[in-house]
C-alpha cells in the first residue's frame, strides 16, 4: 500500500486508541498548548510533565505569565534546561497582551513572529490549537518518515529538512491535523524506536520501505556528530561575616542568561583553578579575593559541550562586589538560596553547600 493511502487508513484511528495521557491533552486551548509546546523541545515527556503542572498552577493564563517577573518565570522553569525558551516565552507573553489584545493569535505568520517560535512551533501550535492543515517535523517524525520512505539523506542537512517536511505535508491528513501531527509524533516516541523499533505492532509497517528491507535501524541517516568540547571552570562560593554567600546574575544576552550562578568562569591556559577563580571574580565583580578551601566538583553535560566545576570556598581581601561582567549581585542566607533561579551544576553546589552544613550541626 502506498504511504499515502496507508497513514490515512490506519494512523489516526491507532492513535485514539493508543495515546498516551497527557496533562496538555485535556482542556486544549491555545496557552496550553504552546506551553507544552515549548517544554517538550528537546526535552523527554516525563521529565516535562510535572513542569506543565506546576507551571500551569504558578501562571494559570496567558495574562498572569506576562504580568510576573522573568525571575519568577525562570524560578519556575529551573531545572528544565535550555532557559532561552523560558525568556522567550515571557517575552512573547507581554507582547500577545500589549499587541493582539491578550488573544493568541491564530495566523501562522504571527505566531512565528512571536519570540522563540520558529517553523515547527508554529506548525504545532497551528494544527493542535487551531487545526489548521500545517504538518510538523520534530526528531520523532523524522524517524518515521526517513523509514517510512527508506531516505538515505544526511536528516540533518538543509536539503533534507526541506524535503522531509514536503514528505510531512503530502502525508497530512486535510482536516485534521491535530490528530495526525500528536500521531505521527507519538508513533516515533513509542513504536518507531531509535533503537529496536517494534515493527510487529507498528500501524504502517505493511507500506514502510525500511521495515520491509529489513533493516529499520539504518535509518535515519546521520553524518557523524563532531566530538563535543570539554571546558573546566573555577566557581567561588564566597562568604561574608554574617555567614551569605554571593551570588551574581548572568546577564541576559549570555548563556543561562538571568538565572544566578556562584561567580566564575573557564580556566584559561597556564593557570591554576585558584587563579581562575581570583582572576574571574575581579573581572566580573570588581573584588580581590583569597580562594580557601574545596567544596565540590560539579560535572555537568550541556547540548554543545561538557563541563568540569570546581568549587572553593573564598573570601574578600578588598573590595566591593559591583556587577561588571554579570547583571547584578546579593548577598544570601544559604538556607534562601533556592529562592534564586539556578542552572543544574549550580544547583548541584547547593546540595553540596547544604550537606555541609547539616554534617556539621
Amino acid at each position: 500500500m502506498i504511504p499515502e493511502k496507508m497513514v490515512a487508513k490506519h494512523l489516526i484511528s491507532w492513535f485514539l486508541a493508543h495515546k498516551r495521557s497527557m496533562p496538555w491533552r485535556n482542556q486544549r486551548t491555545p496557552y496550553r498548548v504552546w506551553i507544552s509546546e515549548l517544554m517538550l523541545q528537546q526535552t523527554r515527556v516525563d521529565q516535562v510533565i510535572p513542569y506543565f503542572l506546576r507551571f500551569m498552577k504558578r501562571f494559570p493564563s496567558l495574562k498572569s505569565l506576562a504580568e510576573a517577573s522573568q525571575e519568577e518565570v525562570l524560578k519556575q522553569w529551573e531545572g528544565l534546561g535550555y532557559y532561552s525558551r523560558a525568556r522567550n516565552l515571557h517575552k512573547a507573553a507581554q507582547i500577545i497582551v500589549e499587541q493582539h489584545k491578550s488573544i493568541f493569535p491564530k495566523d501562522p505568520e504571527q505566531i512565528k513572529a512571536l519570540p522563540g517560535i520558529g517553523d515547527y512551533t508554529a506548525a504545532a501550535i497551528g494544527s493542535l490549537a487551531f487545526n489548521l492543515d500545517l504538518a510538523v517535523v520534530d526528531g520523532n517524525v523524522i524517524r518515521v518518515l526517513s523509514r517510512l520512505y527508506a531516505y538515505t539523506k544526511d536528516t540533518r542537512s538543509t536539503v533534507a529538512r526541506k524535503e522531509l517536511q514536503q514528505m510531512a505535508d503530502k502525508l497530512l491528513t486535510k482536516g485534521d491535523a491535530g490528530n495526525h501531527n500528536e500521531a505521527m509524533m507519538e508513533l516515533g516516541a513509542t513504536v518507531c524506536l531509535p533503537k529496536n523499533p517494534k515493527c510487529n505492532i507498528c500501524p504502517l509497517a505493511e507500506g514502510c520501505l525500511a521495515c520491509l528491507s529489513g533493516r529499520p535501524a539504518d535509518y535515519p541517516v546521520k553524518a557523524p556528530k563532531k566530538k563535543v568540547p570539554h571546558i573546566v571552570v573555577g566557581a567561588a562560593v564566597v562568604m561574608n561575616r554574617k555567614g551569605e554567600v554571593l551570588i551574581a546574575q548572568r546577564r541576559d544576552q549570555d548563556m543561562l542568561g538571568g538565572l544566578w550562578e556562584f561567580p566564575g568562569g573557564k580556566q584559561e591556559t597556564g593557570e591554576t583553578i585558584q587563579q581562575c577563580i581570583a582572576r574571574e571574580l575581579k573581572e566580573e565583580l570588581g573584588i580581590q579575593i583569597d580562594v580557601v578551601d574545596f567544596l565540590a566538583t560539579i560535572k555537568h553535560a550541556y547540548s554543545h559541550f561538557t563541563m568540569e566545576m570546581h568549587t572553593y570556598f573564598a573570601r574578600i581581601r578588598t573590595g566591593r562586589p559591583r556587577p561588571i561582567e554579570c547583571k547584578d549581585y546579593c548577598w544570601a542566607k544559604v538556607e534562601n538560596l533556592r529562592a534564586f533561579a539556578y542552572s543544574k551544576a549550580d544547583l548541584k553546589v547547593i546540595d553540596a553547600l547544604e550537606k555541609l552544613y547539616q554534617n556539621a550541626e
